[in-house]
């Protein structure tokens, strides 16, 4: 679908062009003067400036600008309103008196026992590696480690969507997440980064565990050793921490054997997780044959253990991948046929041509 959309927006770009241009070309009339402005020569035949070409091409560079700085326009509006849209969701919860579900039970855990019981109403369910890195974090008070979490999050949001970070908080699950402080916005920062460093699955597998079934993608890509590399980095850091921490591995194993149900009173997707993890090696999979990448991210989204509405913030993740992946499909396209000299200019008829009539 997201392939399809930049197809479609790149032809209407052409067919833009393809508008202006002829709305700016002189008409066809058989006038002798404006005939030869067009094809490059001048009123009596001769070669010389092509006055039309030049104010054609002038007339497309103003409309390309105007067109340019609408885009720019609207994406700063949209990012007002994104800005808007957070302060807002902040605003609330603080009228509530609640902010950072989530940030508050990584602050608030017990070190010695993660998995003994509940903190903030939620349970910590990641691995022992996880626990011991947030373990700095205890010595900050909750309002200190509140707003350096939230700093690394939004850092995640900006490194991911770069100039589009302020618009898509318009998106909520992205809202959402930054209000509740979970890893989502990070996760989807780590399957982008595997895409080059495969280790980074490792944070992945540590956290979330399940949506490790999009490693499908070196699978079925026959890229052992990146697989190789995932998978190794989870299991040496698994190793040296198991010699660390050995019995919090054994509560960690029996916390997930467990399977605690989720939250019902709040929001999230009833799909079993069996049927989602089905659903997202389809996608990954079908991503893997036909090279794209954003198809990785979302099929992790899919698998989350719970579908919370700040896991679709995960997402966020097709926006660095996207326009390699539209690229990788151009360049794999059957050859066109060559196009005259001038290229898309010619064939809207703004380049120079001898005129037939006007040869000396």
């Amino acid at each position: 679908m997201f392939d399809r959309l930049g197809r479609l927006a790149a032809r209407l770009r052409f067919a833009l062009l393809a508008a202006w241009a002829a709305a700016a070309a002189p008409g066809a009339d058989g006038d002798r003067g404006r005939s030869s402005s067009l094809h490059g020569t001048n009123g009596d035949g001769r070669d010389g400036p092509a006055a039309g070409t030049v104010e054609v091409r002038g007339d497309l560079r103003s409309r390309w600008m105007l067109w340019r700085l609408a885009g720019a326009a609207i994406l700063v509006a949209l990012s007002a309103l994104g800005v808007a849209a957070l302060v807002s969701i902040f605003r609330i919860g603080a009228q509530n008196g609640s902010s950072g579900f989530d940030a508050l039970c990584y602050w608030q855990f017990d070190p010695a026992h993660p998995y003994a019981g509940t903190y903030g109403g939620l349970d910590f369910s990641y691995a022992p590696p996880i626990a011991l890195a947030f373990l700095p974090g205890h010595l900050l008070s909750f309002d200190a480690f509140r707003a350096l979490w939230l700093a690394i999050q939004v850092a995640a949001l900006i490194w991911l969507a770069r100039r589009y970070a302020l618009a898509l908080l318009l998106f909520l699950p992205i809202g959402v997440e930054l209000y509740n402080g979970n890893i989502h916005l990070l996760l989807a920062a780590a399957i982008v980064l595997s895409f080059r460093w495969p280790a980074a699955w490792s944070f992945v597998l540590l956290t979330k565990v399940t949506p490790g079934i999009a490693l499908l993608w070196y699978l079925v890509r026959r890229e052992w050793r990146s697989l190789a590399v995932a998978l190794g980095a989870t299991a040496a850091i698994s190793l040296a921490t198991m010699a660390i921490v050995p019995h919090q591995w054994l509560q960690w194993l029996e916390f997930l054997a467990s399977n605690p149900s989720p939250d019902t009173t709040t929001v999230h997707v009833t799909v079993p997780l069996s049927v989602r993890l089905a659903a997202s090696a389809l996608i990954v999979v079908y991503g893997a044959r036909t090279d794209r990448r954003w198809s990785v991210p979302v099929a992790a989204m899919v698998s989350l253990p719970v579908m919370w509405v700040n896991g679709f913030a995960m997402l966020a993740a097709i926006v660095p991948l996207l326009p390699g992946d539209l690229a990788a499909m151009n360049r794999g396209r059957p050859a066109r046929p060559k196009s005259p000299p001038g290229g898309w200019r010619s064939r809207l008829g703004l380049t120079r041509a001898e005129s037939s009539e006007g040869k000396p």
